[in-house]
């Protein structure tokens, strides 16, 4: 049985790759590793956490010692690293954690693997990162494999950073390696800092949806699960070290995607139309907010037979329906409570 390790697995992107490779794939064996900072929420887990091919293991990846002590323990066949500090004005305010987590960790990680590894064949490590590396697109072009970088946050830096360095040890050392680089993510299960999850839950309780600049902002959005089977499908057919970059093909500006999800709420609350649309607030622009991300997808498209499953608005109106669903999970994570999970799931077993 290969025994596969996924970093970050209790966050919001991680834990939709693991629900996902633990039902598809009975005979692998899955280990969470994740420290269960403020975004990890083993609630999202609760599911498959009894499953005999699933364990949870809290762990630092900036922690030497302890990844030594796992890897030593474990066979590892495949690395899958998700854990990353990701949010961009948390970066403004605390460059140090995300060189930290996303530059230092990856080393870790990158020389445990190295070390273990005696023999190359058949193992993996696979890093997902971010098209935010690539700087800022003007109203034209997209994002491919072979862009520069222009990296404009601490956030897109650090990530950058680890790139080049996964990059470096597949050439330097024979490590196999496989990467890639995805747009902005939207889905069920993800933390109330980012903006659908915050404008949802600021419209439910009728409060003030901000919105940076004028809303001018573009990005391109993949809904999380059609995230999760690229990167299965990356994990088990990519070309060793390949990038690819994916993509919804799916381009909206900021204030049009509110508007829409203002809408969508409506609907669904039974809310006189145009109700949550007057909680628009625009508030001043974040420092060295990129203006525009757009991600071309044809390699992977090509390569790997991948495209995106569905259309923004059937996967917003569905992100909508999950999170009205969850308000229990919404409180939880608003309020802290969430962190008891752990406690009480593990700790107190």
């Amino acid at each position: 049985m290969k025994t596969i390790l996924i970093t970050g697995g209790a966050g919001f992107i991680g834990s939709h790759v693991i629900r996902r490779m633990v039902n598809l794939s009975p005979d692998t064996r899955i280990l969470n590793l994740d420290q269960l900072t403020y975004a990890g929420n083993l609630e999202n887990l609760k599911d498959i956490e009894n499953l005999p091919n699933y364990q949870f293991i809290r762990g630092d990846i900036t922690d030497t010692a302890f990844l030594e002590k796992l890897f030593g323990d474990e066979e590892i066949d495949g690395v899958i690293h998700l854990a990353a500090e990701s949010h961009v004005d948390r970066s403004i305010a605390d460059p140090m954690a995300f060189i930290n987590t996303n530059i230092i960790g990856t080393v870790n990680l990158l020389n445990s693997c190295r070390r273990s590894w005696k023999d190359m064949n058949g193992k993996l490590f696979y890093h997902i990162s971010t098209d935010e590396v690539y700087g800022s697109l003007g109203k034209d072009g997209l994002f491919t494999e072979e862009t520069a970088y222009d990296p404009r946050s601490p956030y897109s830096a650090s990530k950058a950073s680890s790139d080049h360095l996964v990059r470096a040890y597949h050439h330097t050392y024979g490590l196999p390696v496989v990467l890639s680089n995805c747009s902005n993510n939207y889905g069920p299960n993800q933390f109330p800092e980012k903006l659908i999850p915050l404008a949802i839950h600021n419209i439910l309780h009728m409060k003030p949806i901000p919105v940076y600049g004028k809303g001018e902002n573009i990005r391109d959005w993949l809904y999380v699960e059609d995230h999760a089977s690229a990167i299965e499908l990356i994990f088990q057919k990519g070309v060793h070290g390949r990038t690819y970059n994916i993509g919804g093909l799916n381009e909206w500006t900021n204030i049009d995607l509110i508007r829409l999800l203002c809408q969508i709420m409506d609907e669904r609350l039974e809310r006189v139309p145009g109700t949550s649309e007057k909680l628009i607030t625009f508030v001043k622009d974040r420092a060295g907010h990129d203006l525009r991300y757009a991600i071309d997808s044809t390699r992977i498209e090509k390569e790997l037979n991948w495209k995106p499953s569905l259309t923004f608005e059937r996967g917003l109106a569905l992100t909508v329906d999950w999170y009205l669903k969850h308000k229990a999970w919404m409180e939880n994570v608003t309020s802290g409570a969430y962190q008891s999970y752990y406690k009480t799931q593990y700790e107190e077993r």
